[in-house]
This record gives C-alpha cells, sequence and structure tokens, in this order.
C-alpha cells in the first residue's frame, strides 16, 4: 500500500495486471505439427524429465515455428523441476545466468555440441510484488545479492527466479505465440492465450498491458520488430502504440545484451527486413551505435557506394543463412564500419600521421565509439583489423607479398570483403580479379601475374574502370590486370586518400606471418595523391556469421 502511493506521489503509472488465461489442449488433428521437424536431443530431455516424473514441453519460438512448418534453430524446454533437480537428470547440465537461472544440457562436443535450454515454469508476479534498486546489474550488485524478485526504478526485472505453475509462466512470456507448450510424446499443444490462432493470422500480439510489459525487459521491443521481420508477421495496433514512447528504456539494457539483440536483428536471416522494420517502428537510429553509422537521417541505407557496399553484405547474410551456411559476425561488422574506419583514417593522415600507424588508431577509435566494451569484444576486434589491415596490402603485387598474403588463415575472409568493394564500385574490378586468379592459379600462373602486374606498374598503364554500378567481380579479363594505388574515402564525392601499399606490408605483412618471411622493409615516402580514378565513395565487405540462439521466451 506505501509502495503504490510513492508510486503515485512521483507519477509512477500503476501497474496493469497480466490475465493469467485457460488452458486450451490442440491434439495433432487439428496443430498439424510435422513430428519429423523434431530435435532428437530436445525430445531426450523432455522424456529424461517426465520419466523422473516432472512435468516438461518444448516452448516458446520453437512451438511457433513447428506450428509455421519451419524447422526452430532451437529447442527450449520448460518444466516444473528446479535447476538443481534438472542438473541431477543429466550427466552434462550446467546452471547459469542470475537475472534467470536456467540449465543447459550439453550434447556432443567440439563445433557439433547442441545445447539444450531448460527452464522451469516461473511465478506471475507484480511489480508492486518485487524489491526496487536504484542501481541497475553493475552498480548495484551489492543490493541484487540473495534476491529473488528484484526491478530497477524504471520497473525493468533485475531478478525473476520464483517458480510457479504452468498457467503463471505463460503469462510471464512476451507474445501470444511464444507462449505455447508441446509435448512430443503424446502429440500436444497447451496454449493459454490464442497463440495457435494468433500465430495462423500472422499477428503478433503483447500478453497483457505492452507499456508494462516494455518496462518490465525493453528489449521485448526489439524482440517485436525481430519477430515482425523474420515472420512476416504484423505487430497488432496495441502491442505497437507504446513502442516510440517506450523506446528510451533501452538505453538502460545492458550493452552487451543490446549488441547480441543487433546481431539476432542482422545474422539471421533478415536483415535488410529488420531495417526496414526498424525505420517503419522510428528505431533506426539512436539505438544501435553501428547501425548510427551506417544509416541516412532517414534510418535506410544511403545510395552512394558504401550504402551499396553494406546493403550487397547484408543480402549475401541473408542468402547463406537461407542456404545453411555459416556467417561470421565480424565480417559483417566489418562491412557495416569500414566507411567510418575510412574517413577517421583519412583525417589521421591528414594531421601528419602515417598510413599504417593511422590506420591502426582509425579501428580503435571506431571500435571504442561504435561497439564500446562488450563481452568477446578482442576477438571480434582482432578478426575485423585482420580483414581491414589486409586491404591496403592487396594494393601490393610484387615480389614475396602476395605469396605471403594468400597463406594466411584470413586471407579468404579478406578476399572476399576485397570482392564486395569491388562488386560496389569502390574499388577497380581488375585488382580482385587478379587475386582470385593469383589464389587458384599453379605457379607458372603467378608468375605470370607477377610479371604482368610488374609491367603494368612500370609502364604506369592506364587503368580500367568499373563498370557503373559495380558489376561482378569475375568479368574482366586476366589481361586487364591493374594496380591502383589509392583507396578511396566514405562519402559520394570523397576525396582520394593515397596509400603506400608496400609500407602497409612491410608493417603488417611479416607480423601476420607469425614472425616468419623477410624482415620488414623501411617504409617509403607516401607518394603524392593522384586523381582518383574508378568510382568514388567508400564500401565495405563482408558475409556474416552464426549468431545465437533466438532468445524467444
Amino acid at each position: 500500500m506505501i509502495k503504490k502511493f510513492i508510486n503515485k506521489l512521483l507519477g509512477k503509472p500503476e501497474s496493469t495486471a497480466t490475465p493469467l488465461g485457460k488452458r486450451v489442449e490442440v491434439t495433432a488433428e487439428e496443430h498439424r505439427i510435422d513430428p519429423a521437424l523434431l530435435d532428437e536431443r530436445g525430445v531426450k530431455v523432455v522424456k529424461g524429465l517426465t520419466d523422473a516424473g516432472y512435468e516438461a514441453f518444448i516452448v516458446g519460438g520453437a512451438v511457433r515455428d513447428l506450428l509455421l512448418g519451419r524447422r526452430p534453430k532451437d529447442f527450449d524446454v520448460a518444466t516444473d523441476a528446479t535447476p538443481e533437480q534438472v542438473k541431477n537428470q543429466f550427466r552434462r547440465a550446467f546452471i547459469i545466468g542470475r537475472r534467470f537461472r536456467i540449465v543447459h544440457v550439453v550434447y556432443g562436443r567440439g563445433r557439433e555440441h547442441e545445447v539444450i535450454e531448460v527452464s522451469t515454469f516461473r511465478a506471475l508476479l507484480k511489480e508492486d510484488d518485487a524489491e526496487q534498486v536504484q542501481g541497475n546489474e553493475k552498480t548495484s550488485k551489492g543490493a541484487l545479492e540473495g534476491k529473488s524478485h528484484v526491478v530497477d526504478a524504471s520497473g525493468r526485472v533485475l531478478r525473476d527466479n520464483v517458480w510457479g505453475p504452468q498457467i503463471e509462466d505463460a503469462a510471464r512470456r512476451d507474445f501470444t505465440v511464444n507462449a505455447m507448450y508441446y509435448n512430443p510424446e503424446r502429440e500436444l499443444v497447451v496454449d493459454y492465450h490464442g497463440g495457435l490462432a494468433d500465430a495462423r493470422k500472422k499477428v503478433l500480439r503483447m500478453i497483457g498491458d505492452p507499456e508494462s510489459r516494455y518496462r518490465e525487459d525493453p528489449v521485448r521491443i526489439l524482440r517485436a520488430v525481430r519477430f515482425a521481420a523474420k515472420l512476416g508477421f504484423t505487430i497488432e495496433p496495441k502491442t505497437r502504440a507504446p513502442i516510440a514512447a517506450m523506446a528510451p528504456l533501452l538505453a538502460n539494457v545492458p550493452l552487451s545484451r543490446m549488441f547480441d539483440e543487433m546481431i539476432k536483428l542482422l545474422q539471421t536471416g533478415h536483415s535488410l527486413a529488420s531495417i526496414d522494420e526498424l525505420r517503419k517502428q522510428g528505431l533506426a537510429r539512436g539505438v544501435f551505435p553501428i547501425l548510427d553509422a551506417v544509416l541516412d537521417k532517414d534510418g535506410a541505407l544511403p545510395d552512394n557506394v558504401h550504402g551499396k557496399f553494406v546493403r550487397l553484405a547484408l543480402e549475401d547474410t541473408d542468402k547463406r543463412v537461407e542456404e545453411g551456411r555459416s556467417v561470421a559476425p565480424s565480417f559483417m561488422l566489418a562491412c557495416m564500419l569500414w566507411g567510418e574506419v575510412q574517413q577517421r583514417w583519412k583525417r589521421l593522415i591528414d594531421g601528419g600521421e602515417g598510413p599504417v600507424p593511422a590506420l591502426q588508431q582509425a579501428i580503435d577509435l571506431v571500435f571504442d565509439a561504435r561497439v564500446g566494451d562488450i563481452s568477446g569484444r578482442g576477438k571480434l576486434a582482432a578478426d575485423m583489423r585482420e580483414i581491414w589491415m589486409m586491404q591496403p596490402r592487396f594494393e601490393r603485387r610484387t615480389g614475396s607479398g602476395p605469396h605471403r598474403l594468400i597463406e594466411q588463415p584470413r586471407y579468404r575472409a579478406g578476399f572476399d570483403f576485397l570482392a564486395l568493394r569491388a562488386e560496389a564500385g569502390e574499388i577497380d574490378p581488375a585488382l580482385a580479379d587478379w587475386w582470385e586468379d593469383f589464389a587458384l592459379g599453379s605457379e607458372d600462373d603467378r608468375r605470370a601475374l607477377l610479371d604482368q602486374a610488374r609491367e603494368t606498374q612500370r609502364q604506369g598503364g592506364p587503368r580500367s574502370k568499373p563498370k557503373a554500378g559495380g558489376g561482378r567481380v569475375h568479368s574482366v579479363p586476366r589481361g586487364a590486370v591493374s594496380t591502383p594505388s589509392t583507396m578511396p574515402v566514405s562519402g559520394e564525392s570523397a576525396a582520394v586518400l593515397p596509400i603506400d601499399a608496400e609500407a602497409v606490408d612491410a608493417a603488417e605483412g611479416e607480423g601476420n606471418d607469425g614472425g616468419g618471411g623477410q624482415p620488414a622493409k623501411k617504409r617509403r615516402r607516401r607518394r603524392k595523391p593522384k586523381a582518383a580514378g574508378g568510382a568514388g565513395g567508400a564500401g565495405g565487405a563482408g558475409a556474416s556469421t552464426e549468431a545465437g540462439s533466438s532468445g524467444d521466451e
């Protein structure tokens, strides 16, 4: 009572009770789930728990996808067993998490391993039942110690580990289509909130009062966008209405969680649709710093070389996911941030810095500004840095440099990046053609290509210009190989940035060889800028990489 009075004085809206719903059991004749789409290990976890006397169901997004005739990426399980009881039932099971305690049951090893995520049915508690702290997960660790249900000043849930019955567990899930349970042994779907009907109508509807649910977890805003883009669903008007007003609450979400959500938006096969949906909901700018570096003021990819470069990278990512091939976040992010790296690089060189240290500093500045301090940044940054630092090395096609470069572990990623730059029209496609011929050619072919490049460079021969709008990398005949000596900078009519390719190769090449190879050559003077050749502007290149689990509640 006192808490309600204080909230009223502070002008804080009263929480609205979430309806419990009504249990409806849907048989196989009605739901028509194809058992062939089930995951053997997910079914094994359900069976192991039910054989031990517990209730267990496949839950959430997996049930939704099964009803839509899709093979789910993840099979999560919900049960009335506590995390400790679940852990005791399986040989390789680990309790993780503080905000929500769950169990990971692990099958297989190495790259072939699979994790089945098992959660305990949670109770539906009102915000008034929770303890409140002023800070967040990091600043209030002491206040959170030993507590099961805690919210911050805005109502965001920081701890939610109070167990309850299945009907309450369903009510605390976000959307109706994610609040269904499937028993694979009985082939029975349990639906409390009309999720089956909404799935068939392709409608995304929040359970309970949308504003209160967004306050509990602002990331639900991004989940609404992701599911609408991924599934082709329409966000129900009442669910959509508070999104703009609630969006500022995303600033309180930890950076690592926001980064993970961005990766899910861009790397699970519907990146361009996700950007369109973000723009539709007014979230394209001001939410993700990386997208702020890419999108124009209207929240769209710009109509220039860099915009085309990023679009090609995202299209390639979506295609790879659709075909079941792997994608890497480092490659996609390297493409998205390449334009800003080039802009900062040029400014540092204009200020008197040498090309190599300028590029290294530009990369560090972009990471600090756009990525921040997130878990796993070190590995991500190393992979992206290697792709970027490789680009000037492609300019040098003499001596032993090309042989050393194609032996680098990340050469393929660097070349794919180069090929995308060529396709977008940022660089001469002949350069990408030359490197592909060199990597795939015999020793005789390679000697001939090196002689050809050396002769072209000595004669200062004419540079072949890319076709308007880019064109495929493989369209230039081998005889047209040229030696570009400049790298354009981001922007539609940006000035050309002179690059001393040999200096970059000398500074970076041997280091990337793991200490082997010939001693580094002394850096030569920077060449004076030449007139821009080919298409101006900047691009990026990139394929994509695996994202984490879908995170369906």
